[in-house]
């Protein structure tokens, strides 16, 4: 199972936390653990390579977490809600490999 977890700093994202794996296919060849990560590291590249924006970041196997270092914008809320809307559609088709939470703080 990959859980999802979406960080929110008042009322736009300013991190996210993705640890486990779907196993919904062999080794290398699950679509749906693939599907997620391109989404997470689309978020890591657009934050860094588009909006030169500062973050913390950590990607090993079965995990990788984003925490915006600033206060979150208009436009880094745009890329997270992005990601976040295909987070949202590959879970509620695969409910038994990918589950989404949400902290505020």
């Amino acid at each position: 199972m990959i859980d999802i977890t979406i960080h929110y700093s008042g009322s736009k994202i300013n991190g996210l936390l993705i640890k486990g794996h779907a196993n919904a296919g062999e080794y290398g060849m699950d679509i749906v653990c693939a599907a997620v990560s391109a989404l997470a590291q689309s978020v890591i590249l657009s934050l860094t390579k588009h909006l030169h924006f500062k973050i913390n970041y950590d990607v090993k196997a079965g995990y990788l977490r984003i925490n915006l270092q600033d206060a979150p914008t208009e436009l880094t809320e745009a890329i997270f809600s992005v990601a976040v809307l295909g987070f949202m559609e590959i879970s509620q088709k695969n409910p038994d490999n990918v589950a989404i939470s949400t902290t505020r703080g």
